[in-house]
């Protein structure tokens, strides 16, 4: 890896000529690029849907184990808890190791413990090399989120975080698919697409460039500063913490939907897989749509909030009414389309607030904070609906913490609009 520029704190910043030119955002190379970040985007993904469609066999391959009933959905959900609770730890890595080295390094050891599968015979062991997936999940989420920050910036910037959004809503569905159809070689087949890292790190190696670091509110002066060296600022804590925490509620918001949908259906009386399938693929069409929408308009993520938190709350007030599965269905829609608004929204309003030095961790506390909330989801569902009586009740009150999420924001939107004026 080649040495950083080292800083030049006496110097202007147009005087910096030794600062490497700012990536190409057109050509091959850009293309390769951006191709490379948004596959490794999608690796957690594959993670956490992959095995779904084969935990009903693993089950029954390890019937006579104890605790079974329990250890096997954990081989499905302790990723995402590992991801949750290790990315803040991976962005500190990413600012003092280097965000490149590292996501090579996790790449190639994600198909190391994601294959681990089909060689151990201990539904543990199994388990353990579970946790250790979500390890390098969180090194590679975070990796890939800071290098899009770091390459690109402006509205370019927002693009390329609401691709990710797109991207893994397609990937979610073309992995479910990949699961059920090598699911039915057997329970260990879909592990075997975990190898594909294997095909992606060289070639992160040898065409990911190295990033040049910049100011989080400069779009296009070079910020002569490197991860290893002190800039003389505090960590933007305050603000960064109430981003995660309005990031915690948003995927709680969001997620619920993706969770809980088979299950409002079959309430319905709707029990064909095919039909579940569907809603299902029409409300994920949605998160698409509304990452579209995300880069096609100019506006701000403070300006998107209060009304992608509005559409969320609305969609759970569809399902709440709803008579019918169509019409369940279209309040689906309306909140994940919301929700693929909101996701890319709230990243870049936290990448907005780093600078280089700080991006890394602060990548990771929001990608941590994020799949906290995905973790949490069915557990405040669970909670909700045991204190209101039943789920769509459950849906009645989160619409109305989505109602008020965006009240809330958009108070705080027009406190800051005399303020920015003056």
């Amino acid at each position: 890896m080649p040495a950083p520029v080292p800083p030049l704190p006496s110097a202007p910043l147009a005087a910096v000529e030794d600062t490497p030119p700012e990536q190409p955002v057109s050509g091959a190379g850009h293309r390769l690029r951006i191709t490379l970040l948004m596959a490794g985007s999608c690796l957690p993904i594959l993670g956490a849907v992959l095995v779904a469609p084969v935990l009903p066999r693993m089950r029954d391959h390890f019937a006579g184990t104890p605790g079974v009933e329990a250890l096997v959905p954990m081989a499905l959900t302790i990723p995402a808890l590992s991801l949750a609770l290790l990315a803040p730890f991976a962005g500190i890595v990413v600012d003092r190791l280097g965000r490149r080295r590292l996501l090579v390094i996790a790449t190639v050891l994600y198909a190391i413990v994601g294959t681990a599968p089909l060689w151990l015979d201990s539904l543990g062991a199994i388990v353990a090399s579970r946790v250790l997936v979500g390890v390098v999940e969180a090194a590679i989420m975070t990796c890939c989120t800071t290098l899009i920050g770091d390459y690109y910036s402006g509205r370019r910037r927002d693009r390329y975080l609401a691709m990710q959004t797109m991207c893994a809503s397609t990937s979610a569905t073309a992995f479910f698919a990949l699961g059920g159809a090598a699911g039915s070689a057997g329970w260990r087949a879909p592990f075997w697409a975990y190898a594909v890292s294997l095909l992606l790190a060289p070639a992160m190696a040898a065409f990911l460039p190295r990033p040049v670091p910049r100011r989080a509110d400069d779009a296009t002066a070079p910020y002569p500063s490197t991860p290893a060296e002190p800039t003389g600022r505090s960590f933007p804590w305050r603000p960064l913490a109430g981003t995660c925490a309005l990031t915690v509620l948003g995927a709680v918001l969001f997620y619920t939907v993706q969770v809980e949908m088979a299950f409002l259906l079959d309430d319905m009386g709707v029990t064909d897989p095919g039909m579940i399938g569907l809603a299902i693929a029409a409300s994920s069409g949605a998160t698409v749509i509304g990452a579209v929408v995300f880069t096609r308009f100019g506006r701000t993520p403070d300006a998107w909030l209060p009304t992608v938190f509005a559409l969320c709350a609305l969609g759970f007030a569809v399902i709440r009414l709803a008579p019918d599965p169509v019409v369940l269905t279209a309040g689906a829609m309306i909140n994940c389309f919301g929700g693929g608004i909101m996701l890319p929204s709230l990243l870049t309003r936290a990448l907005s607030r780093l600078d280089y030095a700080d991006r890394g961790r602060g990548t990771g506390l929001w990608t941590g904070s994020f799949f906290i909330g995905q973790f949490i989801c069915p557990l405040v569902v669970l909670a909700l609906t045991s204190a209101v009586g039943s789920l769509a009740g459950a849906f009645g009150v989160l619409a109305l913490a989505g109602a008020v999420g965006a009240a809330g924001l958009g108070l705080a939107a027009r406190r800051q609009v005399p303020s920015t004026a003056r």
